[in-house]
């Protein structure tokens, strides 16, 4: 039986989808499009890119699509998948939840998460990034949104559809990265201008040494 959390988590997109994406449009400050130019800068053209919670595939599956990269995206909301199909026809999506989908070794040069990781419950989060560590080939990135503070579970209202959301703060996030393996080559706590106020989020840059 799926974890009842995490079908808050998909029930609650499947109702946000087009709320949600109205929301974002009104996000005034968001380090995304930075972090995003520093990990594609560092990919070779042609890369095998993994997108972890990539709803509606819009902006960021939609820019690692945009020519130079092949896509997969991956979201526990069946309704953000079929927009996802249609907004980004160029990439291949799968459903299914972030902490239980399986690929073989050094699958992928770079995998992504944007602000989807802070609906794992967080006793998940190490199993996660050994898994993502797994996956990515040598010397292969992960450009992760991470949570900043100490959050045990919170379910409540978000968006006014119910929520789940749970995180460490960024210096566990860091020490849990480290311990699945990674070298943190940019590790920030930045803010990001939410419609209902200014949130603190750990960015993350993480790569597998090449010798892995």
């Amino acid at each position: 039986m799926r974890d009842r959390r995490k079908e808050i988590v998909a029930a609650g997109y499947d109702r946000l989808s087009a709320t949600y994406l109205e929301w974002g449009r009104e996000v005034t400050v968001d380090p995304r499009e930075r972090m995003l130019e520093a990990f594609m800068s560092r990919l070779p053209d042609g890369a095998r890119v993994l997108d972890l919670g990539c709803g509606a595939g819009l902006p960021s599956t939609r820019d690692l699509a945009a020519g130079r990269f092949r896509v997969v995206g991956v979201d526990i909301s069946p309704v953000q998948l079929e927009l996802a199909r249609r907004n980004v026809p160029a990439a291949e999506f799968l459903e299914g939840d972030i902490t239980e989908v399986d690929f073989a070794d050094s699958t992928f040069d770079g995998v992504a998460a944007f602000y989807a990781i802070s609906h794992v419950p967080r006793e998940e989060d190490l199993h996660l990034f050994t898994d993502v560590f797994r996956w990515l080939v040598p010397g292969g990135l992960f450009l992760a949104t991470l949570g900043a503070s100490d959050a045990p579970d919170w379910t409540g209202e978000w968006l006014g559809e119910e929520m789940f959301f749970s995180s460490h703060d960024a210096d566990v996030n860091r020490q849990l990265l480290e311990t699945a393996g990674f070298e943190l080559l940019i590790d920030e706590v930045l803010e990001t201008g939410e419609p209902g106020g200014i949130v603190s989020f750990l960015w993350v840059l993480a790569r597998k040494a090449p010798s892995s």
